[in-house]
C-alpha cells in the first residue's frame, strides 16, 4: 500500500494522461506548505504495517533479472524494495525514504532495467533497436563520483543480463571515453550534474528520449549548490516521463522538486533517519583547538577502521598528512583528487589496506563500507541531517558503532542543538592528549600506542600504502571476502546474513 503526496490524478491513470505540460514544469506551492504535506505523507507511510517480504517474482520482475540477483546472493527484496517496486514497475512516480544501506539502489534500479528491457527492443532488449546515439533512455543523477561508480557497479551486471548498457558520466575522468560511450549508444546514464551539463553543452548527449529519471540522495541533490543544475536537467527530460526520488532523508528542498516535477507520487518511507541511531553510541570530546590533531592521532591509532569528517578539502589533506606523520596510515577523500586517486583511496579503505579515511561531506556520499565502527566528526556538521548522514557510515548491516564529535567549548551549544534535533543522547567529556577516554577508544579497550614516523607516505596523495601494514592484513582479508579487488559489483559490500549490501 502506498501513500500519495498532493494527488493530482487517479492512481490508475496511464502515463499518457498526465496533466503536465511538455513545455514547462508546473508552479510549486510555497516550500513550507509543500514540506508540511510531504512530512504528513511520510508519517502516514511509516504508520503502515511493515511489508511482508515476499519474493522478486511476486513483485513482477523478469525471470532473467531474478536469476541474476540470485547468482549475486540476493534472494529476497528488502523492505523499501517490496514497498516501492510495485508502484515504480507500474509507471508511477515514486518518492522513497529509507536508511543508508537499506536497498535503495535496487529499489530504483530494478524498475529502470525492467522498463527498458520491455521497451521497443523486445522482451530482453538484446537487439538494441531502441538504443540511439547520444540519447539515453534512463537517467540516474547522484551528487558524487563515488556514488555514481557504486550505482553503476550495482546496475551494470544486471543490465548486461538484459542486453542493456550502463554508462557513468562524472568529473575527474577523460571526456573522450564518456563521449565515445554516449556516441555508441547507452540505455542508462548514471551521472553527476556538472559533467552531464558539460556533455550536453558539447552536443554529446541529449535527454529528450529519457523515459525514467531517478534522483539518488535526493535531499542532497536538492540542496542549494545542486538545485539549479538539477532543475535544468529535469527540464530537459520529457514532462510525461517517470520520475523517482530516493534518499535517507527528504528535506532541504525535496518537497519543491516533488511539487514541480512529480505527478501524484507514491510515497514510501521504511525507516526514519533516526532509526539507526539505537545501534550507535554517541560521544562528545570537548577539546582545545591546539589539541585536536594530537587527539585525532591517538584516536586514529586504534586497530579498527575509522572515518573522519572534515569541512574542507584543504582540511582533509592537512589532517591526513598530520595523521600519517604521527604513524597512522591515513588517506584523504575529496573533490580535488583525480578520479583514479579517489578510486585507489576507496579501494584501499574498503579492503583494509588503509585503516583511516579523512573525507569531506560530498565525497563521502559514496562511502558505503560496513565494518567502519568509528565515525569522528572532526569538524562539526552543518546541521542535524548531516550529523545523521555522517554517523550513518557506522552501525551498518546490523553492526554496532561509535560516533565521536570533536567540539571546542564555544561550539557546545550548537552541538547540543544538533543532538536534540537528531534525537541523540551523547556522553560529553572534556579531554586532552593522553586522556583515558581517548586512549581506550580501541575496539578491545586496550591502550593505544602512537609511534611517529617520517612522512614518506602522505594519505592525501591517494597513493597506495606500502610497508608497515602486516598487522592489518588479517582484517584486510576479512574485509575482502565476497569482494573483487577494487570493484564492489552489485553483489558485494553490505547487507545482512548472506545478502548483498550495496543495493
Amino acid at each position: 500500500m502506498s501513500r500519495s503526496f498532493a494527488p493530482r490524478r487517479s492512481a490508475s491513470a496511464g502515463r499518457s494522461n498526465r496533466p503536465r505540460s511538455t513545455s514547462s514544469p508546473r508552479p510549486s506551492r510555497p516550500a513550507t506548505t509543500a514540506q508540511t504535506a510531504l512530512d504528513a505523507a511520510l508519517d502516514a507511510s511509516l504508520a503502515l504495517d511493515p511489508p511482508a517480504l515476499g519474493s522478486f517474482a511476486d513483485l513482477g520482475l523478469p525471470a532473467p533479472l531474478i536469476e541474476a540477483l540470485r547468482r549475486g546472493g540476493i534472494e529476497r527484496p528488502f523492505a523499501i524494495q517490496t514497498r516501492a517496486l510495485p508502484d515504480a514497475l507500474a509507471g508511477r512516480d515514486v518518492l522513497g525514504r529509507a536508511a543508508t544501506g537499506s536497498g535503495k539502489t535496487l529499489a530504483f534500479g530494478l524498475p529502470i532495467l525492467t522498463r527498458l528491457a520491455a521497451g521497443p527492443s523486445g522482451a530482453d532488449g538484446r537487439d538494441g533497436a531502441a538504443r540511439r546515439p547520444k540519447a539515453p533512455r534512463a537517467l540516474v543523477l547522484v551528487p558524487s563520483r563515488e556514488l555514481a561508480l557504486q550505482v553503476t557497479a550495482n546496475l551494470a551486471p544486471l543490465a548486461e543480463v538484459l542486453g542493456l548498457r550502463v554508462a557513468t558520466v562524472v568529473g575527474g575522468q577523460a571526456y573522450g571515453r564518456q563521449i565515445d560511450a554516449l556516441t555508441r549508444g547507452v540505455d542508462v546514464v548514471v551521472a553527476t550534474p556538472g559533467r552531464l551539463i558539460d556533455l550536453i553543452e558539447r552536443k554529446s548527449c541529449r535527454l529528450d528520449s529519457v523515459e525514467i529519471t531517478t534522483l539518488d540522495e535526493a535531499d542532497y541533490m536538492a540542496d542549494l549548490g545542486f538545485l539549479p543544475v538539477v532543475k535544468q536537467l529535469l527540464d530537459m527530460t520529457p514532462a510525461h516521463s517517470q520520475r523517482l526520488l530516493f534518499s535517507a532523508t527528504l528535506d532541504r528542498g525535496v518537497a519543491g522538486l516533488v511539487e514541480t516535477y512529480l505527478t501524484d507520487p507514491a510515497v514510501h518511507a521504511v525507516a526514519a533517519a533516526q532509526a539507526t541511531i539505537s545501534s550507535m553510541s554517541h560521544r562528545v570530546f570537548v577539546v582545545r583547538g591546539d589539541h585536536k590533531s594530537k587527539i585525532a592521532a591517538e584516536v586514529a591509532a586504534r586497530p579498527a577502521r575509522t572515518l573522519f569528517f572534515v569541512r574542507t578539502k584543504h582540511g582533509a589533506d592537512r589532517l591526513a598528512k598530520q595523521l600519517t606523520v604521527s604513524g597512522v596510515d591515513a588517506a584523504a577523500l575529496h573533490g580535488n583528487l583525480t578520479q583514479g586517486a579517489r578510486q585507489r583511496v576507496m579501494a584501499d579503505f574498503t579492503d583494509g589496506r588503509t585503516r583511516v579515511l579523512v573525507a569531506t561531506d560530498v565525497a563521502a556520499r559514496g562511502v558505503h563500507v560496513d565494518d567502519v565502527d568509528l565515525v569522528v566528526h572532526y569538524d562539526p556538521p552543518a546541521d542535524h541531517k548531516d550529523y545523521l548522514h555522517r554517523s550513518g557510515r557506522t552501525a551498518r548491516a546490523g553492526s554496532a558503532g561509535t560516533v565521536v564529535a570533536f567540539v571546542q567549548a564555544a561550539e557546545m551549544s550548537t552541538m547540543r542543538r544538533l543532538h536534540r534535533d537528531a534525537n541523540v543522547e551523547a556522553l560529553v567529556e572534556s579531554v586532552s592528549p593522553g586522556h583515558d577516554a581517548v586512549l581506550t577508544m580501541g575496539a578491545s579497550g586496550a591502550p593505544i600506542v602512537v609511534r611517529p614516523r617520517a612522512a614518506s607516505h602522505t594519505g592525501a596523495s591517494g597513493s597506495r600504502p606500502g610497508a608497515g601494514r602486516r598487522g592489518q592484513s588479517r582484517q584486510g582479508r576479512q574485509g575482502r571476502q565476497g569482494r573483487s579487488a577494487g570493484s564492489a559489483g552489485f553483489a558485494a559490500g553490505t547487507g545482512s546474513s548472506g545478502r548483498s549490501r550495496h543495493h
